[in-house]
């Protein structure tokens, strides 16, 4: 059992949960929600697409969390302060 909690599982957890929620959300016609919960997925998304990186050598999928993540932040901005 201690093999399976360890940082990398809690990661996965985070990557998935927040994800789907923010997805679900938006299908809920919950946009701003939506953004703030994928917004909130990010820094696991960023960890584990690092990882891939450093192991696998996967650059692009780390790049392109780095360009969702802008996007996703300039949605929130949009959709909470304007």
């Amino acid at each position: 059992m201690n093999k399976y909690l360890n940082f990398n599982g809690f990661v996965q957890i985070g990557v998935v949960s927040f994800t789907l929620l923010g997805f679900l959300l938006t299908g809920l016609k919950l946009p701003e929600w939506g953004l703030a919960s994928n917004l909130v997925a990010q820094p696991f998304w960023l960890y584990s697409s690092y990882k891939s990186w450093k192991e696998a050598n996967q650059i692009s999928s780390f790049f392109t969390t780095i360009i969702i993540t802008f996007v996703l932040l300039f949605g929130v901005i949009n959709y909470w302060f304007f």
